[in-house]
């Protein structure tokens, strides 16, 4: 290398190999983060977790501080437990924490080695009296940034991006349609070009109903009830139920599904036991898939009966569509805890801004749009009053944290940036100011907040890719790539 020294003339520099390589190490560590992750899930029938890595790079060529998933890794995965709870309505902790305890070191990782993930609860274990509070204590011992989560369109996205739809989707350019059917809920992704564009969830599931050996029933969901009580049929806990009788239940379920399916409209028992609003159809589909448990049977790669109705609600489901429809995304039972180990964390642009005062983790924040149309003119009070309309929805108690998801348009000019900085300073009150940006101003934005508005503690971050889901959890800034973990996602446990 060529160097100019003070009155010398130029000579050059032959640095070892040794300093080369770190050079080039260093460089490849700014624009590369690997994280391992985990995701748990507990389910209405069975819980299991996987470990992975993610490989995440910045897209240097276009010129963006954005970062994108160029690989993924699963490194373990445990045995499949079926969900312990007690008589009590509630969920074994102890059990649960036992299973997960041998997993970690069956895999010979550590908790201090995760760097990410989610614990994930589904179907009817949300419903558990301590279901909350069991996915908030797994995700502190379970890394350093794993985040606890539940909710009926989350599950859908997971599921659609674990099992392999959404990549079916974009390779082939045409609308898939995914159906996860565990033991107690079934999930719908809407999948157009790979993005998902509509989600919705039904209480139906393959272990609503449990039965032993001598066909007595020893588990009786409230779904279940449900759909009992539309044919007249009798569910007591300890009767024995006739073939025929559960045969009739069946199909009555599976009706519930294949109308949605099938985009019929939803009448009767299929309308009660919606979870969601019914699945919005701006596409119809080309395939569908099938993911959860039940798909196990539906694609042959499972033959034994626990007393339950998976196998023959997968039969319902393979019978009635065409195998011309019908398409294996390529993981069943273990779609959603993929989609928790390798599809919840995404990571900050470069261009971010974090306060001295900012405290980095915050968990939990809840995310409000605010109404902003900035690609027209707008000025700072039209920002201000959009904010305080949009936090006013929320109905949210005291001064907490909420996340402001901005989606910016338009050139990033200091005009335009000050008066929406200046928009989001009036109605920032006394909470800490968090800020999601879409695009590469987040640095900028915060800039202005701090050292021109005096706002403190501003955490003002971009390149993440927002959806609409109900909560953030931003981690710590990562060195040397100096960018921060985010998982925007959904918290919804019933009220107790």
């Amino acid at each position: 290398m060529i160097r100019l020294h003070d009155g010398d003339e130029p000579h050059f520099h032959d640095y070892s190999p040794e300093a080369r390589e770190a050079a080039a190490r260093a460089i490849w560590q700014a624009e590369n983060v690997e994280l391992t992750t985990v995701g748990i899930d507990i389910g209405s029938s069975t819980s299991h977790l996987m470990f992975s890595r993610v490989h995440l790079q910045r897209k240097t060529q276009m010129l963006s501080s954005e970062f994108v998933v160029v690989g993924r890794e699963i490194l373990w995965r445990s045995p499949i437990l079926f969900t312990p709870f007690l008589p009590d309505f509630t969920i074994d902790a102890e059990r649960l924490r036992a299973f997960i305890d041998s997993a970690y070191g069956a895999a010979g990782l550590d908790p201090e080695r995760i760097d990410s993930g989610a614990v994930i609860l589904t179907g009817e274990a949300i419903k558990r009296r301590n279901a909350e509070a069991i996915a908030r204590l797994f995700a502190a011992q379970a890394g350093k940034f794993v985040c606890a989560s539940a909710g009926h369109h989350m599950e859908c996205v997971l599921a659609a991006h674990g099992a392999g739809a959404t990549a079916i989707s974009r390779h082939t350019h045409r609308p898939v349609l995914n159906v996860d059917i565990g033991g107690g809920t079934t999930k719908l992704a809407l999948i157009d070009n790979g993005e998902i564009r509509a989600t919705c969830a039904i209480a139906v599931g393959g272990r609503l109903i449990v039965q032993d050996d001598a066909g007595r029933l020893t588990r009786v969901e409230e779904p279940a009830r449900q759909a009992a009580r539309s044919i007249g049929l009798d569910l007591a806990l300890g009767r024995v139920l006739p073939p025929q009788d559960r045969e009739h239940f069946v199909d009555v379920l599976a009706k519930a599904v294949l109308d949605l399916i099938s985009g019929s409209a939803l009448h009767g028992l299929a309308k009660e036991l919606l979870l969601t609003e019914p699945l919005a159809r701006p596409v119809e589909p080309h395939l569908v898939t099938f993911t959860g448990g039940v798909s196990e049977y539906i694609f042959g790669r499972e033959a034994r009966t626990f007393g339950d109705i998976a196998q023959p609600l997968a039969a319902r489901m393979r019978a009635a569509l065409s195998p011309g429809k019908l398409a294996d995304p390529g993981q069943g039972i273990r779609a959603t805890v993929i989609g928790a180990s390798q599809f919840t964390v995404q990571l900050s642009g470069k261009t971010i801004h974090l306060s001295r005062a900012a405290r980095l983790p915050v968990r939990n924040v809840p995310v409000v749009f605010p109404d902003l149309d900035l690609d027209q003119p707008f000025s700072a009070a039209s920002v201000a009053g959009s904010i305080a309309s949009a936090v006013a929805k929320l109905q949210l108690e005291g001064n907490p944290a909420v996340a402001l998801g901005i989606r910016w348009r338009g050139e990033p000019h200091y005009r335009r940036l000050r008066d929406l900085a200046a928009g989001i300073a009036q109605s920032a009150g006394g909470a800490p100011l968090i800020l999601m940006v879409d695009r590469d101003v987040g640095r900028l934005l915060g800039h202005i907040l701090e050292h021109e508005m005096g706002v403190a503690g501003v955490v003002s971050i971009d390149g993440v890719q927002l959806r609409e889901f109900d909560y953030v959890d931003i981690g710590e800034l990562l060195e040397p790539s100096e960018v921060v973990p985010v998982v925007i996602k959904s918290l919804l446990f019933p009220v107790q």
